[in-house]
């Protein structure tokens, strides 16, 4: 389902919650410091909480975390890299909000989409948001790229009966309730299609929502590789029918 447009923050209501953020983070030292500062600037309509995942640095990543935790930010390390989804799991561990929201350490997202992925939920239209590069601004991905992620999601559609354009997109946001139902297994980039799989079967609505992207390359560190589609897919024909 996609965001109407002509809606404004101020017909949200809070109700004093907490949008905690986890971010995994790995050998992203040249962005990292522009990304968190995007997201302190954030207004919002919600308390913030941020927990970073350093997920095994050697590049510098986790001195500079380091001069940047405060009372928003707290920083969790892992003393080796054992993937996003593996970071994921240990955010949760973490984490305090009502709301949780996944937020890639680089720059391809900007937090400023933060208020449109947390409307849907806010006024109580689903539990489960999205967010669709294919519908926002922006769009600098390679054709590769373009296709992999529609193979992915019109996959997705055919295995789970659903409408997805963009199930690969990194924003992802959960109430609490969701995640507390479902396991993660993954370690990796299947975090994606596994945490999708799972939420389809268990009867939630994923509502979509434009978001802005700025890809990136391999050059520039973006670490997403054709084996991770490959898994990707595996994943989401082994959750279809597979114990939950």
């Amino acid at each position: 389902m996609a965001e109407q447009p002509g809606t404004d923050e101020e017909d949200f209501d809070p109700e004093g919650r907490t949008l905690s953020v986890i971010v995994p983070v790995f050998d992203e030292r040249n962005t990292v410091v522009e990304v968190l500062r995007r997201m302190r600037r954030v207004k919002l309509p919600v308390h913030l909480e941020i927990v970073v995942v350093d997920d095994g640095s050697t590049d510098g990543t986790s001195q500079i975390l380091g001069a940047l935790e405060d009372s928003t930010v707290q920083v969790v390390r892992h003393p080796t890299n054992q993937g996003k989804g593996a970071a994921i799991r240990t955010g949760l561990q973490h984490v305090r909000g009502e709301l949780v929201l996944i937020q890639d350490g680089d720059l391809e997202y900007d937090p400023e989409d933060w208020p449109r992925l947390l409307r849907p939920i806010l006024r109580g239209r689903s539990q489960v948001v999205y967010g669709s590069r294919f519908s926002g601004e922006g769009g600098s991905m390679a054709a590769s790229e373009w296709v992999g992620n529609r193979f992915l999601s019109l996959t997705t559609n055919l295995l789970y009966n659903t409408s997805l354009s963009d199930m690969e997109c990194g924003y992802k946001l959960f109430t609490r309730k969701v995640l507390d139902d479902i396991t993660i297994d993954s370690d990796r980039f299947d975090f994606e299609p596994e945490i999708t799989a799972k939420v389809l079967r268990r009867g939630y609505r994923i509502y979509e929502v434009p978001v802005s992207y700025s890809g990136r390359g391999a050059d520039e560190g973006r670490k997403f590789a054709w084996r991770d589609g490959v898994r990707a897919l595996s994943t989401l024909v082994r959750y279809r029918w597979g114990k939950l």
